[in-house]
């Protein structure tokens, strides 16, 4: 190959290495494109605010407002979790979205009939069941004669009881209460009166006791007390003396205590403290909903309570669960993580994605490295052809006939160290390739050199031949 073939040869060789290198560049900026854009992705995707549909209802009750005063608080300080209310009708429809998946969170009464995954995260409040019927003693203002007293709760047999809110779950709480005591609940007269209409309650002549359930500071319950003193005549309380049995036989339901004077009125009532039995008004989660994202709503929730308080009273009454007792409904591992100081770190929770995560970093630098190899494959069998021309000038280097042909070797030779250097900066060729192209240009050096040497020797003697036979001449 002549020098003027050699040097266009390499000059097409230089131009499709560049060719190469501009679109092997633009292939790595691509991919790195890709990987940022699927790496911002990811971090926008951990870092947004998770957004928990909550179901409460009826609109305008005091659960619903708790929970929008609860969902403003959260969009205001939280940065893991959002609120977003869905109102229902009432709390039974609340667990039936829960129960259907149309809402992550709900509020309800513990005595309703809950989906099979939910578990419960706080208590809203506690319900306390207050009964308590004319004791026939008259008021200080009143002239009613004094009426027929009912001293307990097994007297309300053949009796009319009037309990305040239409939820059907009072009236069958009533029928527990009834059965603990003896009393046959199909010969107890039930009631429903609306929460605004405890005037009518009061005024009702067939009447024979009163039932509320709700917190011991409730309005309504003292306004009902209150009202019905007014017209009937000073309350007697009845006691349920078989709240132990009930909780036992029913653990949605626990033993509890009125204390005195709770309700405040003139006098303030009762005189005594009365046993009685109380449910609690809860936030469930679906069991699949994740421990992390319930543990921050947890978390979330008791930070921001005191705030809400300030703003709904009734937010006061929110507590955690008690990990201790046995309730039907069992308690989210989320909120019993954090209760119990037992929260999973960061690598507990991620440790298995992170190991995951670095193996399939390792497979992906694999699979560049021989995507790179492959790419460069032109690059290395180049490689290869420029070590055996290097290896075929070697036999042409030792029977160069001039120094001339030497020289036109050791310019092909710079051309293919040029290209080689290039292929090597642009990893194309790795060290060990280097190397062995490194013993072949040696191998050439020191032919190039000992034929160099030879021609150099001849060229003396071929001089040195005439110059003697001169001398000889003139010497004869």
């Amino acid at each position: 190959m002549s020098l003027s073939e050699s040097t266009s040869q390499t000059t097409s060789d230089s131009a499709r290495r560049q060719r190469r290198r501009s679109n092997s560049l633009l292939l790595a900026l691509a991919v790195g494109f890709l990987v940022f854009g699927a790496a911002s992705g990811a971090l926008y995707y951990a870092l947004r605010p998770h957004v928990l549909r909550i179901a409460v209802g009826p609109p305008g009750s005091d659960d619903d407002k708790v929970i929008q005063a609860m969902a403003d608080a959260f969009a205001a300080e939280s940065r893991t979790v959002r609120l977003s209310p869905v109102r229902t009708e009432g709390a039974a429809q609340s667990l039936a979205l829960l129960g259907a998946g149309k809402a992550d969170l709900a509020v309800g009464r513990g005595d309703l009939d809950m989906p099979a995954e939910a578990q419960q995260v706080a208590v809203v409040r506690k319900n306390f069941v207050v009964l308590w019927a004319p004791s026939g003693l008259a008021t200080k203002r009143s002239k009613k004669k004094p009426t027929p007293k009912i001293k307990e709760v097994a007297d309300l047999a053949g009796h009319h009881v009037g309990i305040i809110g239409k939820t059907p779950a009072n009236a069958a709480l009533l029928r527990v209460i009834l059965g603990a005591a003896g009393v046959d609940a199909d010969k107890v007269a039930v009631t429903h009166f609306g929460t605004e209409h405890l005037e009518e309650l009061a005024s009702d002549p067939h009447l024979d006791a009163f039932m509320a359930v709700g917190p011991l500071d409730s309005k309504i319950t003292s306004d009902a007390i209150a009202a019905t003193a007014r017209l009937r005549g000073e309350p007697k309380f009845l006691a349920v003396e078989t709240s132990e049995a009930i909780a036992l036989k029913h653990p949605r339901y626990e033993s509890e205590e009125i204390p005195p004077s709770v309700f405040n009125a003139e006098p303030a009532w009762p005189d005594d403290k009365v046993e009685t039995v109380s449910v609690s008004h809860l936030i469930v989660a679906r069991k699949a909903l994740s421990e992390t994202t319930v543990a921050a709503f947890f978390r979330e929730l008791f930070a921001v309570r005191q705030a809400i308080a300030r703003q709904v009273p009734g937010a006061a009454h929110i507590t955690k669960p008690d990990l201790e007792k046995d309730t039907e409904l069992p308690v989210h591992r989320g909120a019993a993580a954090v209760i119990d100081g037992n929260e999973r770190t960061f690598l507990d929770r991620y440790g298995d994605y992170f190991w995951f995560g670095l193996l399939l970093l390792s497979g992906i630098g694999s699979a560049a490295a021989w995507l790179r190899r492959y790419l460069n494959r032109d690059e290395r069998e180049e490689n290869t052809s420029h070590r055996r021309r290097i290896l075929a000038m070697v036999s042409s280097a030792r029977t160069a006939e001039s120094n001339q042909q030497l020289v036109t070797l050791q310019r092909e030779a710079d051309e293919i160290i040029r290209e080689t250097l290039a292929c090597y900066d642009d990893g194309a060729i790795e060290d060990e390739e280097l190397a062995a192209f490194g013993l072949v240009l040696e191998l050439l050096s020191n032919a190039i050199a000992e034929r160099r040497t030879t021609l150099q020797s001849a060229n003396v003697e071929t001089v040195r031949g005439p110059v003697t036979m001169a001398r000889g001449s003139g010497g004869a």
